[in-house]
């Protein structure tokens, strides 16, 4: 019988470790992925913002004319109300990153639940946006996800391929977001790192800077989120 268990227990604790971190899952929350199969188009997307380097990105994403979403975090917003400001102006689309960047590992649906409004509160009040997209910290979704987001009428958002960009030099972020981009990609990047203040992403604007020529020539066309899941 010991036999049995150790593989049952064995296959449980696999199908919950996909269920919170898988890409594809929405067995916790609604969640996509990753756009149409049939249209040459990609998403770029960046967490852990607004930083005070993220003007590097905007410039960078305006001389290409590209639109991308943001994931927000609440204090950053509360920190950098003008960055985030620009976010908006210059035609990105933001969604919700959750307040702190906490885990979502093991926590309550009340704790949830008062992470994400303190980020969409933050978030409206700086940019008059109301978000309609959540990325979770982390990728983690947890049992009452689902009911938060509902609350705020926000659907899920994972990623099809992710940069690295907290640990990568520029080269091989570029060389990542390359072979990742695939028909229909979220392409997953940061202009902030998790709670820092001024952090450095000097690798991420290089690689972004690397990348998007290849990309181009690869026929690609960028849309937000939003307009890649349409």
């Amino acid at each position: 019988m010991v036999g049995p268990l150790i593989l049952s227990a064995s296959g449980c604790v696999a199908f919950l470790a996909w269920a919170a971190r898988g890409r594809s899952s929405s067995v916790f929350a609604p969640s996509v992925w990753r756009g149409s199969a049939d249209r040459r188009e990609i998403a770029l997307t960046f967490d852990d913002g607004p930083s005070e380097s993220t003007p590097q990105l905007l410039e960078l994403l305006d001389n290409y004319k590209i639109k991308a979403t943001f994931f927000q975090c609440g204090m950053h917003v509360r920190r950098l109300p003008e960055v985030a400001r620009a976010v908006v102006a210059a035609g990105h689309e933001i969604g919700n990153h959750t307040d702190s960047h906490a885990s979502l590992w093991f926590q309550s649906e009340l704790f949830m639940r008062q992470e994400i409004g303190r980020a969409q509160d933050s978030i409206f009040a700086s940019t008059g946006v109301s978000p309609t997209l959540f990325r979770a910290p982390y990728g983690v979704r947890w049992p009452g996800l689902g009911q938060a987001q509902q609350e705020f009428g926000l659907l899920g958002v994972m990623w099809t391929t992710i940069g690295r960009d907290w640990a990568l030099p520029a080269p091989q972020i570029a060389e990542r977001l390359h072979s990742g981009a695939v028909n229909g990609a979220v392409l997953c990047l940061h202009d902030g790192r998790e709670r820092q203040v001024k952090p450095d992403i000097s690798a991420t604007v290089e690689g972004v800077r690397e990348a998007l020529p290849r990309l181009i020539d690869c026929g690609f066309r960028f849309r937000t989120v939003t307009g890649i899941i349409r």
